[in-house]
């Protein structure tokens, strides 16, 4: 039997002529932008438009768990709507059905607001819109939880400047006070601008110059300390030193080398020397960076283990540092960590040198 070209779609049921498709896929890729920051974020009045119109009701409104509402267009009895928006977050279930509706929101299994619907709408359709809200607040939630997990691994690295480097620093540059004050004052120049940078505020992300800069002075420091038996040799291409790469991702790494490669080799009474090497270099449309130490190495199962974060207290920052990597450029990117017992270690770090939204 043929279908009448002129039938319309029946309210609220969602039905697209091919040309609308791509339409609509626009409308919920915004939606769910706008609904990223949660229930009262400053975007729900232009997800509520979006909403609204693809249900084609005369109003949709989003409550937080006070009960508070934000519309778009004006519900016929606002007092019903609000009794509505009360019994949902009182039983966490439907209240009503069309045209005056309330759904629950829920976001990893917790209430996290009320969907109002006021309109001639199917409930299949007021369903999937709820589906729809839900899985953009939920995606908004992750990314939350994402940046609050990053930036507690970030306080971490910061934290996990040695006392016991900053001790011998201090008592370094005490000691040449009198001896050698023009040394002295470069030393605490150097500290100085370790402590800055190390300790610095409202930075996500840096330059390869400035990383450099700082394991530069962290590797001064620390040849003060320990004396020629520490080598050091860095070299850097200039066409990455403009490159961005997240705050604090070198300086562990080189402590790293100095504190469990090499300090063990220096055993009082023994003439042992060692180097690390840090390079930085671009490879086609990557950064690769590598931090190289010629110590005593360690088993590849206690590598791994470490990058699990399953190693022992004081190695947590390499798993920091693969594990804010990973975030920000995704699961293929974060550390390589090649060694062995009594062969040095070799981490290398490899980053696109433009990823969107990494900037200093």
């Amino acid at each position: 039997m043929p279908v009448p070209t002129d039938r319309k779609p029946q309210r609220g049921a969602w039905w697209l002529r091919r040309s609308d498709s791509e339409s609509v896929l626009r409308v919920a890729r915004r939606m769910a932008e706008n609904l990223r920051a949660g229930p009262t974020g400053p975007g729900v009045p232009s997800a509520l438009r979006d909403l609204r119109k693809l249900l084609d009701v005369d109003a949709v409104g989003i409550a937080d768990l006070s009960g508070a509402v934000q519309w778009s267009g004006g519900p016929h009895a606002e007092a019903d709507a609000m009794g509505a928006v009360a019994d949902v977050v009182h039983t966490e279930t439907r209240s009503g059905r069309p045209p005056l509706v309330a759904m629950p929101l829920l976001v990893q299994e917790e209430l996290a607001g009320v969907l109002v619907v006021d309109g001639e709408v199917r409930m299949s359709a007021v369903r999937e819109a709820t589906a729809w809200v839900e899985d953009a607040l939920d995606h908004g939630r992750l990314e939350h939880s994402a940046e609050l997990a990053a930036q507690a691994e970030l306080q971490a690295l910061r934290a996990e400047i040695s006392p016991h480097f900053m001790y011998n620093a201090m008592t370094v540059i005490a000691s040449l006070v009198r001896s050698d004050p023009e040394r002295s004052h470069e030393l605490m120049l150097d500290f100085a601008e370790f402590i800055r940078y190390g300790l610095a505020r409202h930075r996500d992300y840096t330059t390869v110059s400035d990383e450099f800069h700082a394991i530069e002075t962290y590797l001064a420091l620390q040849r003060a300390v320990l004396g020629e038996r520490l080598r050091v040799q860095i070299r850097v291409a200039p066409e990455v030193l403009a490159v961005a790469i997240p705050y604090l991702v070198l300086q562990p790494l080189v402590e790293n080398a100095v504190r469990h490669g090499m300090e063990p080799r220096f055993t009082p009474g023994s003439d042992s020397s060692g180097t690390v090497q840090v390079r930085g270099e671009a490879e086609d449309t990557d950064l690769v960076i590598s931090v190289e130490d010629d110590g005593v190495g360690m088993d590849p199962a206690k590598a791994e283990a470490i990058l699990a974060g399953k190693g022992p207290p004081e190695s947590v920052g390499l798993a920091n540092v693969d594990r804010r990597l990973r975030s920000v450029y995704g699961a293929w990117y974060g550390l390589v960590v090649e060694t062995a017992e009594g062969a040095g270690t070799r981490v290398v770090v490899r980053v696109p040198r433009f990823h969107p939204g990494v900037m200093p």
